[in-house]
């Protein structure tokens, strides 16, 4: 009941008759209705429709009487209203996404699947001249995102998110899971075991990869001598050559006992690479099938490489302890002959287990014998192919180039002259050869694309990079880039001379041979002096000719594609001893 003299009372004896007296709203309604009004300025429909339901409004008193209206508004259903509004707000900003770089439009689901066949360093340097030096595809439920130019290409290889490595199905069960050092994670385990690689496996203080080398090109220079004037694939030759160079400093083998079964196991597991696996780009269909098949394909491989690995591993063991046995302490210091697995086995322990590196422990990385297995895979598969398309390469430009094959010719009969072979010392000497070399990487880089991964959701120039997006440096495409490059698709080694020309060691993008920055190549320095090691003694010792009349300018040099990019149709040429003295 209202007392006389109230205000209300007052207020309702000063309006006219039959004027309804307008009430001020709540204070709690005037805050929902500026929560609203914000709302709508943020254009957010989902969270204004919330609004509206849960939010008191202030009520016109000459609108028709709602039921509803006489419901009271809990204060407490506000503040909860409030809360949630608030972490959506927080949690998930209505703001919009970024675009992903440029690309073709793809369709539902398979996205861009239809064009499987421009994932090659030709087909996307095609559609980076059509789309930019960015590009996006959409693989099914992978994001790719290709980069072909050197200022795109620094940016990735500088971001430590761009430091993974990308791995399908195939490189997971070759890697036992990624325990080796190419495609582990970037962390405190890659480093180490990076390290490790580039100071027991690479390094020029370890004669005994070096020397293989040398033994090898004279032990292949002699197959050579045999066959002068007859038609020699050079391709053939070179990839002989380049896998006893890595089994032997693998596995310290003196004879090719075992090379011919390995190697067919590592023949198989290139072809598992190359193919098609559902499961890469759908994962939820890895029950098909297909998929199912080619699991089994994978295991079977791999249960073969076991067998032919854990024989040299527990070889390896057994004959370490024997020799730590029979050294006495008078001893114990004399060097040993060592090879990979040895150096390995150095950090080997029966209790450790895969990527077990704690960072706050420096120097305790302890390697079981997945990550040894894992690492000799590296070395092989690195070791191999590689420089044995390198090879091949740079002859088949040489005698695709009369004039720069006289050049390197002449140049090796002036510092070494025709009455001994190349020395090792000789090497540094070879100004021209060099220059060939690196023109021939040039154009033809070992590793042709090279694969990164996003570890997390990202921006490059602009755009959006969704985490576990796979980064794809053409390094082909870089390498010929014309706005780097004169004369971009020539083969012109005197560009070099002068020493301006960007450098294949890393600090200069418009060049990355092999990489830059973190995930560079740690081999380069013995995958070099395999290659021009090799180059020199084929090119010093014989002179080379095309068979069948065949003209220099109608040699094929067209390639496909792989985990390198070898030459389509293998090198075949005619030599002639040139040397004065006996082989």
């Amino acid at each position: 009941m209202l007392l006389e003299g109230s205000p209300e009372i007052s207020s309702q004896r000063q309006t006219a008759p039959g004027q309804v007296q307008p009430q001020a709203p709540p204070l709690l309604a005037r805050t929902a209705n500026g929560v609203e009004e914000w709302l709508e300025k943020i254009s957010s429909p989902v969270l204004l429709n919330l609004c509206s339901l849960l939010l008191p409004r202030q009520k016109s008193h000459c609108a028709r009487h709602n039921p509803m209206d006489s419901l009271q508004f809990s204060p407490v259903l506000f503040t909860l209203v409030s809360l949630f509004v608030s972490i959506i707000i927080l949690l998930f900003p209505f703001r919009k996404k970024l675009p992903y770089p440029p690309g073709p439009k793809g369709y539902p689901i398979i996205g861009n699947m239809g064009m499987m066949d421009q994932l090659t360093h030709r087909g996307l340097a095609r559609l980076s001249k059509q789309y930019g030096g960015l590009l996006h595809l959409q693989m099914g439920g992978l994001h790719v995102v290709a980069v072909s130019t050197p200022e795109t290409a620094r940016e990735v290889l500088h971001d430590i998110v761009f430091a993974n490595r990308p791995a399908n199905l195939a490189i997971v069960y070759l890697t036992y899971d990624r325990a080796d050092m190419a495609f582990a994670n970037y962390g405190p385990f890659w480093r180490q075991t990076r390290k490790i690689c580039a100071m027991k496996l690479f390094s020029r203080k370890r004669a005994e990869s070096w020397a293989s080398v040398r033994d090898e090109v004279e032990s292949t220079s002699r197959k050579v001598l045999e066959k002068t004037g007859e038609p020699v694939n050079i391709g053939e030759l070179v990839f002989a050559l380049t896998r006893s160079i890595t089994y032997k400093a693998a596995f310290g083998s003196s004879s090719n006992e075992g090379q011919e079964e390995f190697m067919a196991i590592l023949q198989e597991f290139s072809k598992l690479f190359g193919a098609f696996n559902v499961a890469d780009f759908f994962p939820w269909l890895g029950w098909i099938h297909h998929a199912q098949d080619f699991k089994r394909r994978l295991a079977r491989s791999r249960n073969s490489l076991d067998g032919f690995i854990d024989t040299i591993i527990d070889e390896h063991i057994i004959t370490r302890k024997k020799t730590r046995e029979s050294l006495d302490s008078k001893d114990e210091n004399e060097e040993v002959d060592t090879d990979m697995v040895d150096e390995l086995l150095a950090f080997y322990s029966e209790d450790a287990s895969k990527n077990n590196f704690e960072e706050s422990k420096p120097g305790t990385i302890k390697l079981s014998k997945d990550n040894i297995k894992a690492l000799i895979m590296d070395v092989m598969f690195g070791g191999t192919e590689t420089v044995a398309s390198a090879i091949e390469w740079a002859i088949a430009e040489l005698i695709k180039s009369p004039e720069d094959l006289k050049k390197v010719q002449q140049e090796l009969v002036d510092v070494v002259g025709l009455n001994r072979k190349v020395h090792e010392s000789d090497l540094e000497k070879l100004t021209y050869l060099k220059c060939a070399m690196k023109e021939a990487l040039r154009l033809h880089p070992p590793i042709p694309l090279l694969l990164h991964e996003a570890a997390e959701d990202s921006v490059l120039n602009g755009y959006r990079v969704p985490a576990r997006s796979r980064v794809m440096i053409n390094v082909w495409a870089i390498g010929r880039d014309p706005n780097a490059w004169e004369d971009p698709d020539k083969f012109k080694p005197g560009r070099f001379l002068d020493g301006k020309a960007p450098d294949f060691k890393g600090k200069d993008f418009e060049f990355l041979a092999f990489g830059s920055g973190r995930r560079s190549c740690p081999g380069m320095q013995l995958g070099l002096y395999a290659l021009e090691m090799a180059v020199a003694h084929l090119l010093h010792c014989f002179t080379w000719g095309l068979p069948h009349g065949m003209k220099s300018d109608e040699l094929d040099m067209n390639d496909v594609f792989g985990l390198t990019a070898p030459r389509a149709v293998r090198l075949v040429a005619v030599p002639t001893y040139r040397l004065n003295c006996p082989f």
